[in-house]
């Protein structure tokens, strides 16, 4: 039997913890230069979408724990700064295998919002019980 090629800790964390794959970009951007000051108008050049969907994907990485706002006076800047030790070590390895498997990672990206987008749809449908 073939070894899964997302070890399975990997796949809940993308499934639980990367919304989409330009959350999963901007982060990965971000771990490169840790101490980088990041600028929702500098992330928005560099993945290349609006500066809205920029300053949302810095709101979502701080709210996750993977980044963090940068001190006064700059601090509509954000640095990478996983909250934990260990959801570092997650990124880490995600960023590993994510540089060998970005197919199959990203696929898991898309499956996970397929699915939800499939969940809420029939959240919608009638109900002969109903």
């Amino acid at each position: 039997m073939d070894k899964p090629s997302i070890p399975e800790d990997i796949r809940r964390f993308v499934l639980t913890s990367i919304p989409s794959v330009p959350f999963l970009e901007a982060l990965l951007l971000m771990r490169a230069d840790p101490l980088q000051a990041w600028h929702r108008d500098s992330l928005a050049r560099r993945l290349y979408v609006r500066e809205r969907t920029a300053d949302s994907l810095l709101a979502d990485l701080c709210t996750a724990g993977m980044v963090a706002r940068c001190p006064p006076p700059d601090a509509d800047c954000f640095r990478y700064a996983p909250a934990m030790e260990s959801l570092r070590e997650r990124i880490d390895c995600l960023a590993d295998l994510y540089s060998t498997h970005l197919v199959e990672v990203t696929h898991l990206i898309h499956s996970s919002l397929d699915r939800k987008a499939q969940q809420f749809a029939d959240a919608f449908k009638w109900r002969k019980d109903s």
